[in-house]
């Protein structure tokens, strides 16, 4: 179905300047930033190499400029910032570019491949005075944003530990592993509720399907506060699992995010004391925890455009975007020293 151009608003109110934006991919993820850029009314050109894509594009909206040829985007005074839906790989050059040319840039996980690229990126970003968003996504899912607050409030306690399960049967990659396919989302996701870094990191993986790429990988992150986390992601599992445990010494909880919204936060009111020696577990009922139930790719696309309006450094900037590339690159690491552990 092909729409027009809506009104985009944000928050109830409508935005006075409204920029103009270019996507670069409209393929199997871009296409849900195409329909959510058009939704905000800021979608100005579609770049895709394929025919395929282009027509997904035509089919989303009926006045954005479609073309093949990123120079046209860099050329156009009209276009304020572009969205990179692009395979990694590609991601620091046509980011440089776009910025070079003094657009703003919102670029899809993982920001690059490896950490110069990454600092480079933020380098440019600074000279030139560009914002530079990288697409955490899960980080503006309302729920996650939700236990964020559970936990600086203190209302869990002392977190002790973290785990997230991302799992699924496919979409199989023979371009990168399971881990930087996966990931980042959930390295990004307990970098953000912990509020550090990991110090060190350990990780195995196994390669089923094509040599050398990992189709399952368990990674091992150990805080400097004795905190500990692990994350289990497979693209080989007969059944699809989203869920983050959180474990504090007052509280627990959890997030399934396949589970309808009634019961996908949900707090355990339970711990452990001791009666001298002797450990007592206080079990309760979970109870669900409210929050504002709207779709995290919409919060995303309009924090990016809210950014290049009132030029303020997005929540999942270059930094943060550097700092999940650390765990990512200190795991694979890892994985290549057979579980060795290595210092982040």
């Amino acid at each position: 179905m092909v729409h027009g151009q809506p009104t985009l608003a944000q928050g109830g109110k409508s935005m006075s300047t409204v920029p103009k934006i270019a996507l670069v991919g409209c393929g199997y993820w871009g296409k849900n930033l195409c329909r959510n850029f058009h939704g905000l009314g800021v979608l100005n050109t579609v770049v895709d190499a394929t025919e395929n894509g282009r027509e997904i594009a035509r089919s989303i909206s009926s006045i954005a400029k479609i073309t093949e040829c990123f120079e046209d985007v860099l050329n156009d005074e009209q276009v304020q910032g572009v969205a990179l839906a692009t395979p990694a790989e590609t991601h620091y050059e046509l980011a440089m570019k776009a910025m070079e040319a003094g657009k703003d840039v919102f670029v899809e996980k993982p920001m690059a491949l490896n950490i110069s690229d990454a600092e480079s990126m933020q380098a440019q970003a600074r000279k030139s005075g560009r914002i530079l968003m990288v697409g955490h996504l899960l980080e503006y899912h309302p729920a996650v944003l939700k236990l964020k607050e559970l936990i600086v409030s203190g209302e869990l306690g002392k977190i002790n530990y973290v785990y997230s399960n991302r799992l699924n049967f496919g979409k199989v990659r023979t371009e990168e592993n399971a881990l930087w396919s996966f990931a980042p989302h959930d390295v990004a996701v307990i970098l953000r509720l912990l509020g550090q870094s990991p110090s060190q990191v350990s990780a195995s993986g196994g390669s089923y399907l094509s040599k050398g790429i990992a189709d399952v990988t368990v990674s091992n992150l150990h805080f400097s506060d004795n905190s500990r986390a692990h994350i289990f992601v497979s693209w080989l599992h007969p059944y699809k699992e989203q869920r983050l445990v959180v474990v504090g010494d007052k509280k627990m909880a959890i997030l399934n995010d396949v589970a309808p919204y009634g019961e996908k936060l949900l707090l355990y009111p339970q711990f452990v004391e001791f009666d001298g020696k002797i450990p007592i577990l206080k079990k309760e009922d979970a109870e669900f925890i409210d929050y504002t139930n709207t779709e995290p790719l919409r919060q995303e696309c309009a924090h990016f455009v809210e950014c290049m309006i009132n030029r303020k450094q997005p929540l999942t900037d270059a930094h943060s975007g550097i700092e999940v590339l650390k765990v990512l690159q200190a795991c694979q690491l890892s994985i290549d020293k057979n579980g060795a552990p290595v210092k982040v």
